[in-house]
């Protein structure tokens, strides 16, 4: 592709934007151009806030906007496929913020839809372009650990609202959806296959959706994950991979810092390996101007996107029903 510069639109005045604002300023290769919101007032206020030079008031004049070249998708879980398939439609490449949807139905459409009108799309789960994930795969595929036998994860924090859009059953809410996705991607990530049987208990808070989810999977070759996470627990992240030979611990896995340490345990000795790398979000911009600038595939492919539903819609299941679910 000869444009040297990807243009980026934000679809709504969502706050998870702010993490990617710095990253689309500072990257030579991706510029913020444009927000849609729901309405002109609530656009305008928002470009000016934030300094970005187009507002639409409303998510059809940000998908007509011929300049724009990808669409961030930060809208609520239940609106990610239909208006990742209205973007592609328009002719922009998409990253969509994670849960990529709801349904297998849901993602299959929205694959179909890239692959007809050639365009990217990824998911974004921003730890997987991060340089700290990229030394844990190195340090799996050095086999100091051994064969891994048992990884753990968990993701929890206090919700301090009752009223968040998380808490809303017909919009993708629940702690598994939110943050449960993070445990579940890494250990699959992790293990480079899909779980052969998956078991879930979950506790439901009033307005019904899961308010905690903890998890057992069996994968192939009698290798077990744990995962737990909660809307109800105080901040709490780490994922600890077990192998024959040694165990590697990460305390920040999903959202490191800039400067973080992985603690490598091998012969009852602990060692900390310190990696350096810019931050999350910046790696994640990086690895979208890669796929559509250079061809090079998403770190997080569709295929592995769509497992991922797999796995949590089993695990819902498993939880709503009280028995274990078979994977195909």
């Amino acid at each position: 592709m000869a444009k040297k510069i990807l243009r980026w639109g934000f679809l709504s005045t969502a706050n998870i934007n702010k993490a990617l604002y710095r990253p689309l300023h500072t990257s030579k290769r991706n510029r913020l151009l444009a927000v849609g919101s729901r309405s002109q007032d609530r656009a305008d206020a928002y470009a000016k806030e934030w300094k970005i030079e187009r507002a639409y008031g409303s998510y059809e004049a940000l998908l007509a906007d011929p300049d724009i070249d990808v669409i961030y998708n930060p809208l609520p879980n239940h609106m990610h496929a239909e208006w990742t398939i209205k973007a592609i439609e328009a002719g922009k490449h998409v990253l969509c913020e994670k849960p990529m949807a709801l349904s297998l139905a849901e993602v299959d459409a929205m694959v179909a839809a890239a692959q007809r009108y050639g365009k990217v799309l990824a998911e974004a789960f921003m730890y997987r372009t991060q340089p700290q994930t990229l030394k844990v795969q190195e340090i799996l595929a050095s086999g100091v650990l051994g064969r891994i036998r048992i990884v753990r994860g968990s993701y929890t924090y206090s919700m301090a609202t009752t009223t968040d859009i998380r808490l809303i059953p017909e919009m993708g809410g629940g702690a598994l959806w939110d943050i449960g996705c993070y445990p579940l991607s890494y250990a699959r990530m992790v293990l480079g296959t899909e779980p052969l049987v998956v078991l879930g208990w979950q506790i439901l808070g009033s307005t019904g959706v899961d308010e905690t989810f903890v998890a057992q999977l069996n994968f192939p070759d009698d290798v077990f994950v744990q995962i737990d996470c909660s809307f109800r627990i105080p901040y709490h992240t780490f994922m600890e991979i077990i192998g024959d030979k040694g165990t590697l611990n990460i305390s920040r896995p999903y959202n490191p810092e800039a400067i973080e340490n992985l603690y490598l345990t091998v012969d009852k000795k602990t060692k900390p390996i310190l990696v350096k790398g810019p931050g999350t979000y910046i790696s994640e911009v990086e690895d979208m101007a890669d796929a559509v600038l250079l061809g090079k595939p998403p770190r997080m492919s569709l295929a592995d996107s769509r497992a991922e539903i797999a796995a949590t819609l089993a695990l819902l299941e498993s939880a709503r029903t009280g028995k274990p679910v078979t994977l195909k």
